[in-house]
C-alpha cells in the first residue's frame, strides 16, 4: 500500500519515522480520532487509516517524541478499545506536512474485528439533559465512544457508507463536528442530530401517528396508564409495561402466553431507585453498570414496589439499566422500573421490523414506539448472574457479542460451527481466531432458522473468510446438524459434552489435564443414550468419559423438559416406588415394556424430577422452570446431604447412584424448601465423592464445571466450596456461558485439537 500523503505535499526536518499496525478492537471505538488528537499533542506528522479491520499509523517527528507517541497508542487508548500491536517498523521519513485521517482502505489484507454495540456514554447523557445543547433530548445522540455498532454495520471497514446510517445525510453542523479533530464526534460514523438523523414515531390503532418529542411523551403517558407498548431499541423491540402495575404485567403475560417465565426489568440510571428496590452485592452492581449494560439476576428487597407476577416462583429478578439515549429518556420521564421483555413470538429471535411487530404482536401491544434507523441484525439483551463471587454470562447479546476468543490450536482451514439446538449461538474459526456470535435461541421456528442461516453467512462475509468446513453437534435431529449435512461443506461432528468441556478448557490454556463435570439437560452420547451427568478426563481432542450419574429410562423423553412429572415418575419406578399422577398407569406400562423410552444420565432431568417430587410443579411453561423453582425453594434452608453410593458400573465408569434421594424428596411431611436444600447438598457432596475417587485413581487436581446445570448458583457454589476445601483447583467459565451458548466455540476447539 502506498503510504505517501495523497496530496503529494512534503515537509522538511523529520528526524525519524515509524509505521505501526494495530489489531484487536480498534474500529468503532473512536481509535482514529484518538490517534489524530494524540499526534497533534505530540507534534507528530503522518496519517492514520483503517485497513480491513486493523488500524495503520504512520508517524514522523523527533525521535524521542515519536517513541512517546508509540507508547501512548496503547497506554492511552480509548477505554472501550482492545488494541494489540501487530507490528512496529522504522521507515524513512516521507516529509508529511501534518497529521490526517485517510479514507479507509477496504482492499487491504488485515484482521477484521466486529465491535459490539456500545452503551450511551456519560458525556452524551449530559448533553441529552442540557437544554442549551443542540441534541437536547435527542434519542439518537452518540459519539466516538458510544452508540450502536454490531446492529448498525452492514459491511467493513467501519465507515458511515457501510452502516444503516448511510441514508441519513449529515447536516452542516454534524458534518462540521464529524470533520473537526477537536470534536468528540470526529469520524463518529453514526453521528446525527434532530435536523438530519433518525426520528421517533408513535403508532396506536385508530389514531394518527405522533413524531419526535410528542411520540416520546405519549409513550410514557400510555405506560403510566397501564398499557403495553412495543418500543424499538438498538437490537430489536422490547415489550414495555409498568413493573409496579399488577394488572398491566398480568395482562402482558396473558397476551404473550407467558404465564411464569420471569420478565426483565429496566431501571432508571438512578442509584437511589436501585437501592430502594434491589439487594445489590458489589459484583452485581458492577455488572449492572458495566459497558454491556446487561440484564443481571439480583434479589429484590422485601417490600419492593414490583408486581408479584414479575418473577413467580423465583427469588431473583433480571434487572438492567438504560443502554441507549432513548431508554434514558424513557426512564427519566417514567421514573420507576418498567418490564422490558423481548418483543418476539415465544422462543424466536427478537423482532426488528415495524411491520413485523405490528402484524405479529398486534394482539399483545396496545401501541408501538418506532424509529427509522434500520437494524442490520437482531441482538437480544445479554444476561449475567453472579456465581462464586463474579458475574458469569448466561446469555451473550447486545453489548457483549460478538466475542473474540483465541483457539488453543490453529485450525487447518476456516470452519463454521453451528452450536446447539437450544440457546443457539454460532461461531466462525480461522487460524487461531474464533468469533462467537450473539444469542439466537431455539431453532424450532422458521424465523429462528432464517436468522440462524443469515448469521452464518454474515459472520463469514463480514470477516472476509470463506469457510471450508462446518462443525456441528453429533445429534442428527438438531437443526444445526441438518444444516451442516446439507451445506455441501465437509462436516465434522463433535459430541455435545466434549464441546462443553473444550469450551471451558480453552478459557484456561495453562491447565494441562482436566476433570470436567458436564451436567445438563440432554446431549446425544457415544452409545446412543442421552447423556447429561458426565465427567470427562483429559484435554480437548482427547476426552475420556470416566464418571456418570446412574442412568434411568425415561418415557417420551422429548416431552420431559416441559413435563417434570414424567421425570419424577421415571425416578420413582427406577427406585421401585409407585408414582401416583396423571396417566400414571398407561405411562408405567410403556416404561415397563421400554416403549418409546430413552436411557438418560441427565442431571437436568434429575432436577426436573426433584422439582415435581417436592411438589413445586408437574408441568413447565418454559425450559428450566423446574430446576429454577427448586433452587429458589431452597433459599434460606439448610439440610444435611443424603449419602449417594458410588461404584464402578459394568462399563468401568464411576457411577453416582441418586436413588436414595427419591424417598426423602417425596416425603411431604418435610417442608419443600428443606427437601430442595437437601437435594442440592446431596448432589454437591456426590460430585465431590466422584472427584475424590478419580483423584485417587488418576492424580488429577484441576476440576471444571460445564453445562447448563451449573447456572444453578446454589449447586455450583456448594460444590466449589467442598472441592476447594478438599484441595482441588476449581475452574468455572468466565467469558462464555456454561450452557449451550458456548457449544459452537467448543466445537471449533475440538476440531482444531483433532488435527
Amino acid at each position: 500500500m502506498d503510504t505517501v500523503n495523497a496530496t503529494g505535499e512534503r515537509a522538511e526536518g523529520a528526524a525519524a519515522a515509524c509505521r505501526w499496525l494495530l489489531s484487536g478492537r480498534v474500529q468503532g471505538v473512536g481509535f482514529r480520532p484518538f490517534v489524530h488528537r494524540l499526534a497533534g499533542a505530540r507534534g507528530i506528522r503522518g496519517f492514520v487509516q483503517n485497513v480491513a479491520g486493523q488500524v495503520l499509523v504512520v508517524g514522523e517527528g523527533e525521535a524521542a517524541a515519536l517513541e512517546r507517541f508509540g507508547q501512548a497508542l496503547l497506554a492511552e487508548a480509548p477505554p472501550l478499545a482492545r488494541a494489540r500491536l501487530a507490528s512496529c517498523e522504522a521507515q524513512p521519513p516521507s516529509g508529511f506536512p501534518d497529521f490526517r485521517i485517510l479514507a479507509s482502505d477496504a482492499d487491504a489484507d488485515g484482521e477484521v474485528f466486529l465491535p459490539p454495540d456500545l452503551f450511551c456514554c456519560d458525556d452524551c447523557v449530559r448533553e441529552l439533559g442540557d437544554p442549551a445543547d443542540p441534541r437536547y433530548r435527542y434519542p439518537f445522540i452518540n459519539c466516538t465512544q458510544c452508540g450502536p455498532r454490531y446492529t448498525l454495520i452492514a459491511a467493513l471497514p467501519y465507515d458511515r457508507a457501510n452502516t444503516t446510517m448511510k441514508a441519513f445525510r449529515l447536516c452542516a453542523r454534524c458534518r462540521s463536528e464529524y470533520e473537526d479533530p477537536g470534536s468528540r464526534r470526529f469520524h463518529a460514523e453514526p453521528v446525527a442530530c434532530p435536523d438530519c438523523g433518525p426520528q421517533l414515531a408513535f403508532h396506536a390503532p385508530g389514531r394518527p401517528p405522533l413524531h419526535g418529542e410528542a411520540a416520546l411523551a405519549e409513550c410514557v403517558a400510555q405506560l403510566k396508564a397501564g398499557r403495553i407498548v412495543a418500543a424499538k431499541g438498538i437490537g430489536g423491540y422490547h415489550l414495555l409495561a409498568d413493573a409496579g402495575n399488577e394488572a398491566a404485567v398480568e395482562r402482558l403475560r396473558v397476551r404473550k402466553r407467558r404465564p411464569h417465565k420471569p420478565l426483565a426489568l429496566l431501571f432508571p440510571a438512578d442509584a437511589a431507585c436501585l437501592d430502594r428496590t434491589l439487594d445489590l452485592e458489589p459484583p452485581a452492581q458492577a455488572a449492572l453498570w458495566s459497558p454491556p449494560r446487561p440484564i443481571v439476576l439480583v434479589r429484590p428487597k422485601p417490600g419492593a414496589a414490583l408486581a408479584r407476577c414479575v418473577h413467580p416462583g423465583l427469588t431473583e429478578v433480571g434487572a438492567m439499566l438504560p443502554c441507549s439515549p432513548l431508554h434514558h429518556l424513557l426512564m427519566q420521564s417514567f421514573g420507576r422500573p418498567l418490564v422490558a421483555t423481548s418483543a418476539n413470538i415465544s422462543g424466536e429471535p427478537v423482532l426488528t421490523e415495524a411491520a413485523d411487530v405490528e402484524g405479529r404482536l398486534g394482539d399483545v401491544a396496545d401501541a408501538c414506539l418506532h424509529h427509522d434507523r434500520p437494524i442490520a441484525r437482531p441482538a437480544d439483551d445479554s444476561v449475567f448472574r453472579v456465581i462464586a463471587g463474579r458475574p458469569r454470562p448466561i446469555r451473550l447479546g447486545r453489548g457483549a457479542a460478538p466475542v473474540e476468543m483465541a483457539l488453543p490450536r490453529a485450525l487447518a482451514r476456516p470452519l463454521l460451527a453451528t452450536g446447539g439446538h437450544m440457546k443457539n449461538a454460532i461461531a466462525l474459526g480461522w487460524g487461531s481466531r474464533a468469533v462467537l456470535g450473539p444469542h439466537i435461541g431455539g431453532l424450532d421456528s422458521p424465523r429462528a432458522l432464517a436468522v440462524f442461516e443469515a448469521a452464518l453467512a454474515e459472520l463469514a462475509a463480514l470477516h472476509g473468510v470463506t469457510p471450508q468446513g462446518v462443525v456441528c453437534d453429533a445429534h442428527p435431529d438438531y437443526a444445526g446438524t441438518r444444516w451442516a449435512m446439507a451445506s455441501g461443506l465437509p462436516a465434522i461432528r463433535v459430541q455435545h459434552h466434549r464441546a462443553h468441556a473444550s469450551a471451558l478448557a480453552a478459557e484456561y490454556p495453562e491447565v494441562a489435564r482436566w476433570l470436567v463435570f458436564t451436567w445438563d439437560g440432554v446431549g446425544l452420547g457415544d452409545d446412543g443414550s442421552l447423556w447429561g451427568g458426565e465427567a470427562l478426563l483429559g484435554v480437548p481432542g482427547a476426552w475420556r468419559r470416566v464418571a456418570s450419574l446412574r442412568p434411568f429410562r425415561l418415557a417420551a423423553a422429548g416431552q420431559a423438559a416441559r413435563a417434570p412429572w414424567r421425570s419424577a415418575a421415571a425416578l420413582c419406578w427406577e427406585s421401585g416406588r409407585a408414582w401416583r399422577g396423571p396417566h400414571a398407569a398407561l405411562l408405567f406400562q410403556a416404561w415397563r415394556k421400554g416403549i418409546n423410552c430413552s436411557t438418560t444420565t441427565a442431571a437436568g432431568r434429575l432436577f426436573d424430577g426433584a422439582a415435581a417430587l417436592v411438589g413445586l410443579l408437574d408441568e413447565a411453561s418454559y425450559e428450566g422452570q423446574g430446576p429454577m423453582w427448586l433452587e429458589a425453594s431452597a433459599e434460606g434452608w439448610d439440610a444435611a446431604p443424603v449419602a449417594l453410593p458410588l461404584a464402578r458400573n459394568g462399563g468401568g465408569l464411576w457411577e453416582l447412584d441418586w436413588r436414595p434421594l427419591v424417598a426423602p424428596l417425596a416425603d411431604r411431611r418435610r417442608p419443600a424448601g428443606e427437601r430442595a436444600a437437601m437435594f442440592h447438598a446431596s448432589l454437591a457432596r456426590g460430585l465431590l465423592t466422584q472427584a475424590r475417587a478419580l483423584r485417587e485413581e488418576q492424580g488429577i487436581c484441576h476440576v471444571g464445571f460445564a453445562g447448563g446445570v451449573f447456572q444453578n448458583r446454589r449447586l455450583t457454589e456448594e460444590a466449589c466450596g467442598l472441592l476447594a476445601t478438599d484441595g482441588f483447583e476449581v475452574r468455572l467459565a468466565q467469558r462464555l456461558p456454561c450452557n449451550d451458548a458456548a457449544l459452537a466455540f467448543g466445537q471449533l476447539v475440538e476440531a482444531g485439537a483433532r488435527r
